[in-house]
């Protein structure tokens, strides 16, 4: 399978340099402060843009698959993506849930080490990673800033090993409720209630947990008064001190 379906995002027009003094499309994004553009000025943001490819893609459809040429990196600027691993023996680990803001397709090899898929209809910048590169040489605030995105992304482990190996299934689904909460209300979206697109299924394989438990611990955090689940996958944290004494063990 190729890096992109066509049929399912359409035709890539090619990235052509902007008029001088041109302003950037990209200078109207909502969540530009949070990624790899941020530390760019205007002017070099319009150059910048020259090198991207901005595209929207269905729900469900996937990205690129563990295994494929690191060809692309992407920015994630609407919609919510699940990064996953497929095990020897079949079965599926989620990595993490990108949403608006975050980066994707970072990769030491040539190839990908993970594969990619929407959840939600899905918006995203696409940049060649030669192009990226070279833009690297003459941006090096740029390089930085990928770094520091890196450095999230190994903290975000971290805390995902912590939450897998130490906490009980009632205290990974507040940690993970609020986590999400918190990332929600960094990048303006809603975060109280939030959103949960994603299936129990997915949230079981990212939290390591069985679907069955994913639904029963809902369930009972809803009998408790702790939340509540309302229409179009929104969760209201009804009672946020006791999510959150939950999700510390207390």
């Amino acid at each position: 399978m190729s890096t992109f379906d066509i049929k399912s995002v359409g035709r890539l027009a090619d990235a052509k340099p902007r008029p001088d003094g041109a302003e950037s499309p990209c200078s109207a994004c909502s969540v530009r402060h949070m990624t790899v553009c941020a530390p760019l000025n205007p002017l070099e943001l319009s150059e910048f843009s020259s090198i991207t490819n901005k595209t929207s893609i269905g729900a469900g459809s996937p990205i690129f698959d563990e295994g494929e040429p690191a060809e692309h990196v992407f920015n994630v600027t609407e919609g919510l993506i699940k990064v996953y691993k497929l095990l020897p023996d079949g079965r599926r680990q989620v990595t993490g849930f990108l949403i608006a803001g975050d980066f994707l397709g970072l990769a030491n090899e040539e190839t990908y080490a993970y594969c990619a898929e929407t959840v939600t209809p899905a918006k995203l910048c696409r940049f060649s990673r030669k192009k990226l590169e070279g833009m690297l040489q003459r941006y090096p605030q740029v390089e930085r800033q990928l770094l520091s995105l890196a450095s999230h992304e190994l903290a975000a482990a971290q805390e995902q090993m912590l939450l897998l190996g130490r906490k009980t299934a009632k205290e990974k689904i507040a940690s993970f409720l609020l986590r999400l909460s918190a990332r929600y209300d960094k990048r303006g979206l809603s975060a109280n209630p939030l959103h949960l697109p994603m299936s129990r299924n997915d949230i079981g394989d990212y939290l390591g947990l069985t679907t069955e438990t994913v639904s029963r611990t809902f369930t009972q955090l809803k009998t408790d008064g702790v939340i509540r689940l309302l229409p179009h996958s929104m969760v209201e944290l009804s009672d946020l001190d006791a999510l959150e004494e939950i999700a510390e063990g207390l």
